[in-house]
C-alpha cells in the first residue's frame, strides 16, 4: 500500500468518524444544521479521495471524467434547486424521491460489479450474497419510494390499494428473493438471476406500499430510508469500500430505530403497518356534521379574548398548518402574545405531519425558538396548567378516543389537549383525520371550533388580539 492509498484510508476513517458525530448532532434541532454540514463535508471528502485514488490508478478514462463531472454538476444543481424551491408541505415527497435515488444508485453499483467482473466464476459468496441483498433491498426501496411519493403528492390515491391475490403475490416474491440469491451464489456473474432479483424486488416494492394507507406514510418513509441505508451498506461490501459500509449502516440503523419509535408512538407494530390497510385519507364532511353531538363555534374575537388574557398558551401544530403554509402567521401570533406576557410553548407529537420532524422543521422555518418546542412526554403534564390549548390543523394526535379500546386509534399516545382549561381548534371543517373516525375533542364542552383556513384564521386572530392588547 503506497502513501496515497494510506492517506485515502485515513480520509475514509475520518469521514466515518464525522458521520457518527454528524448523526449525534442531528439528535437536537439546535445542532441539526451543524451535524448535517459535517456529514455532507465528510461525504464530499470521501468522494474526492476516491476519485483521486482512481485517477492515480489510471482507471478513469476521458469519457469517465466527463461522466463524473456532468453527474456532479447535474446532481448538485438539482439538489440546490430542490432545496430552494420545494415547499415545506412537499418535503415528504422529496424525501421519498431521495430514498428512491439512493436505493436505485445502490442497485446499479451491485449490478455493474456483478456483471462486469473479469472472472465472474471467481466471485465469492462474500460478494454475491451482499450483491443480491443490495439488489433486493435497493430495488424495493426504489419502487416503494416512488409509490410513497405518488401517494403523498396525490398522483396515486392515498387510500390503501389492495387487489385480489396481492398478499399471495407478495409471499411468492419473497420466495423468489431467496431462490434468486441461491441461484446467483451458485452461478456468479450470470445475468439471469440478477434480472430475476431485480424484477421481483421492483414488483415487491409496489405490492408492499400500495396497500398502506396515508396515515402510515410517515412511518413508511422512515422505513424506506432505513432500507436505503442498508442497500448502501451492502454496496459497500460489494465494492469493499469502508466509507460506504459505515455511512449505510448508520443510516440503516438510525432509520430503523426511528421507524420503531414512530410505530410505538402510533401504538402499532411495524409488521402491522407493512401489512397495510389502515387509513383512508382525510375526509371532509360539511361543517357541523358531528353525528348529533353539539359543537361550539367561535369567532375570531372570541378566540382573541381568550388568548389575550391567558397566562399560559400551548400551541399544537398539525398537518393543516403545513398545508396552509401558515407557520409564519402562527409565529407572529405567538410573538405578539409573548410581548404581552403570555407564556407560549408548542406541543410536538412524534407523528404529527407527514414525516419525522415535520413540525420541528416547519416551525424552525418561522424562526420559532427551539426551547419552545416541547416533545409529548414533556408537554403533557403542562396541559392542566394551560389556560388555552390552541390546536392548528391537528386531528388524530389529539383525539381522546385513543384512551378507549375498540377504535382505530385505541392505545395511541396522544397529546392531552382536552385537559387544558380551554381548547380552541382551528380547522376548515369537521373532517376526519387519516384514522377515519370522529374526533371526540371537537365535541368536548371545553372546546371551541374556529372554522377557517389556518393561514387566514391566524391572520384574523393576530389582528383581533392586537385590538385587545393595544
Amino acid at each position: 500500500m503506497n502513501t496515497l492509498e494510506t492517506t485515502v484510508r485515513y480520509v475514509f476513517l475520518g469521514a466515518a468518524a464525522c458521520f457518527v458525530i454528524g448523526l449525534h448532532l442531528m439528535n437536537s434541532p439546535r445542532t441539526a444544521r451543524r451535524g448535517n454540514t459535517i456529514s455532507a463535508a465528510a461525504m464530499g471528502a470521501a468522494i474526492t479521495a476516491t476519485v483521486v485514488l482512481l485517477a492515480d490508478d489510471g482507471v478513469i478514462t476521458t469519457t469517465g471524467w466527463l461522466v463524473l463531472i456532468a453527474g456532479g454538476v447535474l446532481g448538485s444543481a438539482l439538489g440546490l434547486y430542490a432545496a430552494r424551491t420545494v415547499q415545506m408541505t412537499a418535503m415528504p415527497q422529496l424525501v421519498s424521491l431521495f430514498n428512491a435515488v439512493g436505493g436505485g444508485a445502490a442497485v446499479l453499483i451491485a449490478v455493474d460489479d456483478l456483471l462486469q467482473t473479469g472472472d465472474p466464476s471467481g466471485l465469492a459468496a462474500r460478494v454475491t450474497v451482499p450483491g443480491a441483498l443490495d439488489i433486493v433491498i435497493g430495488a424495493v426501496t426504489f419502487s416503494g419510494s416512488l409509490i410513497a411519493a405518488g401517494k403523498l403528492q396525490g398522483v396515486v390515491p392515498s387510500r390503501p390499494l389492495v387487489f385480489r391475490g396481492a398478499r399471495p403475490l407478495t409471499a411468492v416474491l419473497a420466495l423468489v428473493f431467496a431462490a434468486g440469491t441461491v441461484w446467483l451464489v451458485l452461478d456468479p456473474g450470470s445475468t439471469a438471476p440478477v434480472l430475476v432479483l431485480l424484477v421481483a424486488a421492483l414488483a415487491f416494492g409496489c405490492t408492499m406500499v400500495l396497500p398502506i394507507g396515508g396515515a402510515d406514510m410517515p412511518v413508511v418513509i422512515s422505513l424506506l430510508n432505513a432500507f436505503t441505508g442498508t442497500a448502501v451498506a451492502m454496496a459497500g461490501f460489494v465494492l469493499d469500500e469502508p466509507a460506504l459500509i459505515v455511512a449505510g449502516a448508520l443510516v440503516g440503523a438510525s432509520g430503523g430505530i426511528l421507524t420503531k419509535l414512530m410505530a410505538d408512538a402510533m401504538n402499532r407494530s411495524i409488521a402491522n403497518i407493512v401489512v397495510g390497510g389502515f387509513g383512508t385519507g382525510d375526509s371532509a364532511p360539511a361543517v357541523g356534521d358531528t353525528g348529533g353531538a353539539q359543537v361550539r363555534s367561535l369567532s375570531a374575537d372570541d378566540v382573541a379574548i381568550q388568548l389575550a388574557y391567558a397566562g399560559k398558551v400551548v400551541i399544537v401544530p398539525g398537518y393543516g398548518l403545513a398545508a396552509a403554509q401558515a407557520q409564519h402567521e402562527l409565529g407572529d401570533l405567538a410573538d405578539l402574545l409573548e410581548e404581552h406576557g403570555v407564556d407560549v410553548s408548542y406541543a410536538i407529537h412524534p407523528v404529527a405531519g407527514r414525516m419525522p420532524g415535520h413540525m420541528n422543521v416547519l416551525l424552525a422555518e418561522a424562526n420559532v425558538p427551539y426551547p419552545q418546542l416541547k416533545e409529548m412526554d414533556e408537554v403533557n403534564p403542562q396541559f392542566p396548567q394551560a389556560d388555552v390549548a390552541l390546536v392548528v390543523g391537528a386531528n388524530d394526535v389529539v383525539n381522546p378516543a385513543a384512551r378507549r379500546p375498540g377504535n382505530a386509534v385505541s392505545g395511541m399516545p396522544i397529546l392531552d389537549v382536552d385537559r387544558a382549561k380551554s381548547v380552541v381548534v382551528i380547522k376548515r371543517s369537521m373532517g376526519h383525520g387519516y384514522a377515519g373516525i370522529d374526533n371526540e375533542l371537537f365535541t368536548d364542552p371545553r372546546t371551541g371550533m374556529f372554522f377557517a383556513d389556518a393561514k387566514k384564521g391566524l391572520a384574523e386572530l393576530k389582528a383581533a388580539v392586537r385590538t385587545f392588547v393595544g
